[in-house]
């Protein structure tokens, strides 16, 4: 998947770290010199343009991209993005300040698909917001250790299998269960995996990913739109 990032700030670049850590494409746009050669010192593409300008934002690839996340610090400028992506029939996501109505923009403002406070949540919380589908991170423990919600699919290979039999990567750890439909619990040896059951999962990135092959599916690619 591929999305681009409007605001190369403290925001903006964990989220796009997480993003890139799950193996999407990420492009960040920003106007200030500072923060764009920070995020290319780290290996990120960057745009560095006005972020509510439309030939940049071309210019970042909104005509393909799956979702635009206006994550920067101005909330004028984080809903014009939007009002623009969303003419391209890109996914929202829209950074407000935490004090902000959330409710106004949930009932009338059709330009933004999902709201997000950064500064109370984390990164993390936009990341899912823009990735949607049958993979959640919870938490960010440490820079390379997560908390990651899987949603089984038929392309799993561990469908219809026990927990006894799914074999974690590495020192990854399954910590809660949860059938489809009925709240998550611990998990016992004897539970089997179904389509749409739900697994959390403790580990370092790397094995996360692994895990995710195995637990969704290697073709599986995260739907938008999904929780």
């Amino acid at each position: 998947m591929r999305f681009v990032i409007l605001g190369a700030g403290r925001v903006g670049l964990r989220t796009a770290r997480a993003i890139r850590e799950s193996d999407h494409e990420v492009v960040l746009v920003d106007p200030d010199e500072t923060a764009v050669e920070r995020a290319r010192s780290e290996g990120f593409d960057v745009i560095h343009g006005d972020c509510t300008d439309e030939a940049v934002l071309v210019r970042a690839g909104i005509k393909t991209a799956d979702a635009v996340g206006a994550l920067t610090g101005d909330l004028n400028a984080n809903y014009a993005a939007c009002a623009i992506a969303n003419q391209y029939d890109c996914r929202t996501v829209m950074r407000i300040d935490e004090d902000y109505r959330e409710d106004i923009y949930r009932r009338y403002v059709t330009e933004v698909d999902q709201i997000v406070y950064p500064e109370r949540l984390g990164a993390i919380v936009a990341k899912n917001a823009l990735t949607g589908g049958n993979i959640r991170a919870i938490a960010d423990i440490e820079q390379s250790l997560q908390i990651v919600e899987f949603t089984v699919t038929p392309e799993s290979p561990m469908e219809d299998y026990t927990l006894s039999e799914l074999e974690l990567p590495g020192t990854a750890r399954l910590i809660a269960y949860g059938p489809a439909g009925e709240p998550l619990r611990l998990p016992d040896a004897d539970n089997s995996l179904e389509s749409g059951d739900r697994v959390v999962v403790l580990g370092e990135t790397e094995n996360i990913n692994k895990a995710r092959q195995l637990i969704v599916g290697e073709s599986a690619r995260t739907q938008l739109g999904g929780a």
